[in-house]
């Protein structure tokens, strides 16, 4: 159940994401943009990038991917837009890895068609670009995000790489702003314990050299087609313009969410920070824009060393799991309520609706018990001829004897007792009170299970259960106060009894009595008969309702524990929704899911909900099983409820009706409107921690810049851009993006350095050691590197 109930709530998230998605509005990147990823790991990037950038940005045809590898990356599924340089057997000798990066360097240097191959798809690159220039609103300047991961060999050849590229593009663009994205991925390391470490922190090393304003680079990189080499310099001053640390650990230490799929979000979100088409009614607004100028300069130490960079990103967005869970439950709460709320029937009513009224019941006991007229048969049984006058002073039992002997009592025990004893044998009441149960339920459907269940539960007051004992209690008096009166009667003596006796005429005489003996005593004991046989019949209903209510108890029990289940599985997806505040969405989606159901029932009836094209038949589904009733609570949730207008509104509608819901005095759980906004701006800013872990978390050179992305006339966005004004340390800016998927936030936090890092900490034990043991992961003297530090 559990496995369906997740199954449904994330069809109608990824259905509710993907219409709400259709209605944002889509940003322009400004200037064109190259992703270059550099190493066969990287690669894993590329795909969820694309996904990204073409769910943001409206020109994303004319973004271009280049992928660089050695070709001994796991498959990386190909795409339209990714070009690929393969550079086979860059990395010869695969067995012994204790200088796999200074070999790369060295083959990609002594192997001439590694230089031909990269720039024949950079120039192919820049020719691709071209051809899209009517996507972009200037051509002057070129976007180059270089992605890596640390620990990758490849790495040893970043500055070769984009230096090369910088130098074609530049040959069509009057610049390139070059930034570096560092992936670190710590889960995976287990496998390369140490050594991955050792060679991030070789990587690390060298980017910091790479990022040093004396830092400069000259070799021939360009080649013609003719074979020629022409020389790419860079002089003095940083390889990039930005370097971007991220982890897939967070500042506090735990693994991120998505793990390196965040980062690659990030990474998007980065570009199009910095690289955004400005829409015309934005260019004279203060908007808190981003400055890349003023960003990276505030990064910079007295020393004028450039600080790194890392960021976080969280999303807000309209809680559609925990909506169609809240809502599946209240539908049924709903539908069980509208179940039971039947108008209380009189205790008659209830008693006639089994087949058990005493109408009934008596007219039950008169197909069972010989009708009376046969006890006139009796007459004709044979006397002994004992006289009248020899009777008088008997007892009517001694007179009975006397006349008949045993032969009264053998035959109504034979024509009455034996009789009804088979006919009452013969009557399966179980079978019979299904088939009046059957019959009023289709006379009358409103009455269900509950009122069943209820009507059968000797502990409800009222029920029909107690009416029957009642009546079983009453008919066991009767035949006991019938059995007294026909034991005196027996013992009355013959000449008490009334009737006209002649004198002399002793036959006549005879003939009387017996007719009034008959009439007198034997209709007693049919009397009596008719109530033990009332009585026995009382009591094989009473024994029926009881298996009865077991059975709707069950159908009972299983509506409660459905209704337990569902509410736990709603409660449960609003504590653990990561992405959104819970509050509030249990008490108003009640409201709201009963007035859809009103409004339905307005249209097509109020049993528009227990007809076959809904629920249909309650009980009939309960005893299919609870998957057959989830499943069909499920469909009618989706095609009647939650596609109604009410579950339509956009993240921000639906964030302030919710938000504004007005709630009992007494439900302390409940957040008004600045409440609410003010959880949600929390969970904004800690969901946006920062993906790097740093040895001092408020250290010296700490640079901060934080940014929403949402519809900056939204009433939330308002209220947020100036919730802190006056006391935040840190830049708040807006990107004005009119959506109604959701929210935004980009945490940018700069100037820490390499020594900052708790990776570096940890990877510099692994460094030192490996160089120890002969390990080399430089191309280069490690005397011009920095110093460890």
């Amino acid at each position: 159940m559990r496995v369906a109930l997740g199954q449904y709530a994330a069809d109608y998230s990824a259905s509710e994401q993907k219409l709400s998605g259709l209605e944002d509005d889509q940003s322009s990147i400004h200037y064109p943009t190259v992703f270059l990823f550099i190493g066969d790991e990287a690669g894993q990037a590329i795909e969820p990038m694309i996904r990204s950038n073409e769910l943001k940005w409206d020109n994303n045809a004319g973004v271009i991917y280049l992928h660089v590898s050695s070709g001994e990356a796991s498959s990386v599924e190909s795409a339209a837009k990714v070009m690929r340089v393969t550079m086979n057997g860059l990395s010869k000798d695969k067995g012994d890895n204790k200088s796999v990066r200074k070999d790369i360097a060295l083959h990609f240097r002594e192997d001439g068609r590694y230089l031909v191959d990269l720039n024949r798809a950079l120039r192919q690159v820049s020719d691709t670009i071209a051809d899209y220039g009517r996507l972009y609103a200037s051509f002057d300047r070129l976007h180059l995000a270089v992605i890596t991961r640390v620990d990758d060999p490849m790495n040893v050849l970043v500055p070769e790489i984009s230096l090369l590229a910088q130098s074609i593009f530049l040959q069509l663009f009057k610049s390139v702003q070059m930034d570096l994205y560092g992936l670190i991925n710590e889960r995976e390391q287990s496998e390369t314990f140490g050594y991955a470490g050792a060679a991030g922190i070789g990587f690390l090393r060298e980017l910091e050299g790479m990022q040093r304003l004396d830092y400069s680079y000259s070799a021939n990189l360009q080649v013609t087609s003719d074979g020629l080499s022409v020389p790419v310099v860079h002089k003095q001053s940083p390889l990039f313009d930005l370097v971007y640390i991220l982890s897939d650990r967070n500042e506090r230490g735990i693994t991120t969410l998505n793990g390196m799929l965040d980062n690659y979000e990030i990474i998007c979100h980065i570009l199009l920070l910095k690289n955004r088409r400005r829409k015309d009614a934005q260019q004279v607004s203060n908007d808190g824009s981003y400055n890349n100028s003023s960003f990276r300069n505030s990064l910079m130490s007295e020393s004028g060393r450039q600080g790194f960079v890392s960021a976080g990103l969280a999303k807000v967005k309209r809680p559609s799991y925990s909506i169609a869970l809240t809502v599946l439950y209240h539908f049924f709460e709903q539908l069980a309520a509208r179940l039971q709320a039947v108008p209380e029937l009189a205790g008659k009513e209830k008693l006639a609706y089994f087949g058990l009224d005493a109408e009934t019941m008596e007219a039950r006991a008169a197909q069972i018990v010989p009708s009376d007229d046969h006890l006139a048969d009796m007459s004709g049984l044979l006397t002994s001829g004992v006289r009248y006058e020899q009777l008088r002073r008997m007892s009517l039992r001694e007179a009975e004897t006397a006349l008949f002997g045993e032969g009264c009592e053998a035959f109504f025990r034979k024509h009455f007792t034996d009789a009804a004893g088979i006919r009452l044998g013969e009557l399966k009441a179980a079978d019979e009170l299904r088939r009046i149960l059957d019959r009023n339920k289709k006379d009358q459907p409103q009455i269900g299970f509950y009122q069943v269940s209820e009507w059968t539960d000797e502990n409800e007051p009222g029920s029909v259960l107690n009416a029957v004992h009642g009546r079983i209690r009453d008919l066991s008096r009767e035949i006991a106060l019938a059995q007294d009166e026909l034991e005196r009667t027996a013992e009355m003596r013959v000449e008490d009894l009334k009737f006209q006796r002649l004198p002399f005429m002793d036959k006549q005489n005879l003939r009387s009595f017996i007719r009034l003996f008959f009439d007198t005593v034997y209709r007693m004991k049919w009397q009596l008969l008719r109530l033990e046989t009332e009585l026995a019949l009382y009591r094989r209903f009473a024994g029926e309702l009881e298996r009865l209510h077991e059975e709707y108890r069950m159908r009972v029990e299983q509506m409660i524990a459905l209704g337990t289940e569902l509410k736990a599985a709603s409660l449960q997806s609003i504590r653990s929704a990561d992405d959104y505040i819970g509050q509030n969405i249990f008490d108003y989606y009640e409201r709201v899911t009963d007035s859809v159901m009103k409004d339905i029932e307005e249209k097509r009836g109020a049993s528009a909900f227990f007809e076959e094209r809904c629920m249909g038949n309650m009980t009939e589904l309960l005893e299919q099983g609870d998957t057959a009733l989830l499943e069909r609570l499920i469909d009618v949730c989706r095609k009647h409820l939650l596609s109604a207008e009410p579950f339509t509104h956009s993240f921000e509608e639906e964030l302030l009706l919710r938000a504004n819901v007005s709630v009992a005095y007494s439900n302390r759980k409940a957040l008004t409107r600045d409440e609410l906004f003010r959880q949600l701006y929390r969970t904004l800013e800690d969901n946006a921690a920062i993906n790097i872990r740093l040895l001092d978390y408020t250290h010296e050179h700490r640079y901060e810049e934080k940014y929403l992305f949402g519809d900056r006339d939204s009433e939330f966005i308002r209220y947020a851009l100036g919730v802190d004004e006056t006391s935040r340390i840190y830049k708040l800016g807006c990107v004005h993006e009119k959506r109604s998927s959701g929210v935004e936030k980009l945490n940018l936090m700069g100037g820490f350095h390499l020594e900052d890092l708790m990776y570096y900490r940890n990877g510099k034990v692994y460094y030192e050691t490996y160089l120890q043991n002969g390990y080399e992961f430089h191309s280069i003297d490690p005397a011009v590197l920095p110093e460890l530090r």
